[in-house]
């Protein structure tokens, strides 16, 4: 991948035409992983393709520039707005703002790479028979690359031909002479006469060639020196390259050497070996797209990696702090929500989540698919796209003891202490207090590579249920859906936008003639409910892979979050 300000070396000595066109204006730049697409102020000029950061510092220096000559000009093949320009290992990934415009700069830099092929053309002509001095002084010519140089070789031995068929004729004419002169050499001398008579027209005719063998000797000579200098400068280039390819051997050797070192004392630290399963590829073929060529099977092992560094760095976290309590209100919290504009919404989707999460698992909402099951959490799905993307609805079913419905909706729901056990949140914020039981919250998660970072606006709602179960004490239940809000509009961040609705469902069950102020006679049934669209292009049997290894992963430490937090506090009713 072509990093920014790295451009190949150019020549002082190339020269080019003052006809060929020029072009400027702003085109998307590639630079990295981390800040993507960026706008550059690109201009083609002598031959030479430079960017600059904006317009206005064009007077500072460029930031990088690339030879149109040795370049390869290749359109994206779907993306109809991107092209890539292209010599040796340093790629530039350009973008422009329509087809016409990509058109207009792709057609220029080809202009000016046949203007260039041109030139070499008639440089090689100049090089024939007609000039002796320019054959000759053809090795000092240092602009010209290798295969160029072998082109020139290849015009040299067509010329090299024609000149020994016509020295050929001449040696022929020769012959002819040679044996008018001696008929004993010839094999016919008994039919001819032993005198021939050596008229002044066939001297005439074969003393001419004599002045044209002169003339086919320079030439000749000049051709093969042509060839000699041509191979010669040939050699030098190749050692050259010879001489660059050993020091990179040496530089790669010398690295490799200081690799293994540091993973022996790694090794001999006791310290985990860093993970090679996921090979890093430059450009933005290679991340989270519509065109990404990473196969799914990398995707999910780059996706799978990075969940891991983060489980490491959750785990770690929780050794290195004490746990401790957020805001844990004994008081209910109070509704005010129905005057809110969302508040019509709130009531009918609180409705709906709760009959949805009471129906069983069976065949009236559709055929299930039981995909991980633990000891007494099961999680179901349905496999659902919309428009190429999965959406597939989730039910899990679990069952802890010690803990109540409220307190598990409590740490749901509360804001004070939500990155305690969501380690995917790099930034979460509450954008509006709606009531004391409703908050509109926006979460930044982490990026996962190669996925796209994500974000997620939406409403949150806790309410106490009334129990219809006989053997259910209390229930509570915590709804979020997808909103939107002036405050955090769609992009703001730069992140795709997820769009969630999620019901979870909490039912207190007492042990029968057990007293309910002891946590080991309680019980709490959880119904967790979700339906998701991650939006952007991630593979779909990645995105399932990556749900069948979570949501098990982040039901079990959620809930032996809210054990640890409430096992030495009073029972939350």
């Amino acid at each position: 991948m072509g990093r920014e300000g790295e451009s190949p070396d150019l020549s002082d000595e190339e020269e080019w035409e003052s006809d060929a066109p020029e072009l400027c204006g702003n085109l998307n730049k590639w630079t990295n992983y981390i800040h993507g697409w960026q706008q550059r102020f690109m201009a083609l000029k002598d031959g030479t393709l430079v960017y600059y950061r904006t317009a206005n510092e064009t007077d500072f220096g460029c930031r990088g520039a690339i030879s149109i000559q040795k370049a390869i000009v290749t359109p994206h093949e779907f993306d109809e707005l991107r092209f890539d320009v292209a010599v040796n290992d340093c790629v530039w990934y350009l973008r422009a703002t329509s087809v016409e415009e990509r058109e207009k700069w792709i057609a220029t830099l080809e202009a000016y790479r046949r203007s260039d092929v041109e030139k070499l053309k008639r440089h090689g002509s100049a090089l024939s028979l007609t000039s002796n001095t320019q054959s000759s002084n053809s090795a000092k010519i240092k602009t010209l690359g290798l295969s160029e140089k072998l082109s020139e070789c290849e015009t040299f031995k067509d010329i090299l031909c024609q000149q020994i068929d016509t020295l050929q004729s001449y040696f022929d004419a020769c012959a002819d002479i040679a044996e008018v002169l001696d008929p004993k050499s010839s094999v016919d001398s008994v039919d001819k006469p032993p005198h021939t008579t050596i008229t002044k027209e066939l001297l005439l005719q074969h003393g001419l060639h004599s002045v044209d063998f002169k003339g086919e000797a320079i030439t000749f000579k000049a051709t093969t020196t042509g060839i000699l200098a041509t191979i010669s400068y040939c050699i030098e280039l190749m050692a050259q390259r010879e001489d660059q390819l050993k020091r990179r051997i040496d530089k790669e050797s010398t690295a490799r050497k200081a690799a293994e070192e540091r993973c022996r004392s790694l090794e001999n630290s006791q310290v985990a070996p860093i993970s090679n399963k996921v090979v890093v590829k430059g450009g933005p073929d290679f991340q989270e797209g519509p065109h990404s060529q990473m196969g799914e099977e990398e995707f999910f092992d780059a996706v799978e990696s990075e969940l891991d560094r983060l489980e490491e760095e959750l785990e770690k976290k929780e050794q290195l702090k004490n746990l401790v309590g957020g805001r844990e209100d004994e008081e209910e919290p109070t509704s005010g929500f129905s005057n809110h504009k969302f508040g019509p919404e709130i009531e009918s989707t609180a409705a709906d989540q709760l009959k949805y999460a009471k129906l069983s698992v069976g065949p009236e909402e559709g055929v299930w698919e039981l995909f991980a099951e633990e000891g007494e959490m099961k999680m179901y799905k349905r496999e659902e796209e919309v428009n190429g993307m999965v959406v597939d609805p989730l039910k899990a079913i679990h069952q802890v003891t010690g803990v109540t419905a409220r307190e598990l909706c409590h740490y749901f729901f509360s804001p004070d202490v939500r990155t305690e056990w969501e380690h995917t949140i790099e930034h979460m914020s509450v954008v509006e207090e709606i009531s004391e039981d409703t908050l509109i919250f926006l979460q930044i998660h982490k990026r996962i590579w190669p996925a796209a970072q994500r974000d997620a606006l939406f409403w949150s709602h806790i309410r106490r249920v009334e129990p219809t179960e006989s053997d259910v004490i209390d229930s509570w239940i915590v709804c979020n859906k997808s909103c939107e809000h002036p405050s955090a509009p769609l992009g703001a961040a730069g992140c795709l936008r997820v769009d969630l609705t999620v019901c979870f469902l909490c039912q207190t069950v007492l042990s029968p003639g057990k007293d309910k102020n002891d946590r080991r006679n309680l019980t709490c049934r959880i119904t967790y409910c979700s339906v998701v669209n991650p939006g952007g292009w991630a593979p779909a049997t990645v995105l399932r892979a990556v749900y069948k290894r979570e949501y098990p992963r982040f039901l079990k430490r959620f809930t032996q979050y809210v054990i640890d937090k409430t096992k030495d506090k009073p029972i939350m009713w």
